[in-house]
């Protein structure tokens, strides 16, 4: 059984979190914490020597179909359908401050 954390050991994490927990809030975050680590402490106990590693639980194989080159519609009737363009590209608004 992991030793069980403390209230400062909470707030530490809330404040990295950013979260602004209530007292009740840090004493039941304090107590689901403590059992997480509880369940990580009985999974280190299991003997996994034989167990190759992996990445998922099943088997995983490339779902995606190969790139191919299509047809699509020409440039100019794309960009018609923009709200706004300059010659062949359309123009958004600025989401980046300087």
């Amino acid at each position: 059984m992991a030793e069980a954390l403390t209230r400062e050991q909470v707030e530490h994490v809330a404040l990295l979190a950013r979260l602004a927990l209530s007292d009740d809030e840090l004493e039941r975050t304090r107590h689901e914490l403590t059992r997480i680590l509880d369940h990580f402490a009985a999974l280190e106990q299991l003997d996994t020597e034989d167990v190759e590693p992996t990445s998922h639980v099943i088997p995983m194989v490339n779902v995606f179909r190969p790139d191919e080159v299509g047809p699509s519609l020409p440039r100019e009737e794309l960009l018609r359908a923009g709200p706004d363009h300059s010659d062949e590209f359309f123009r958004v608004p600025r989401v980046v401050e300087q």
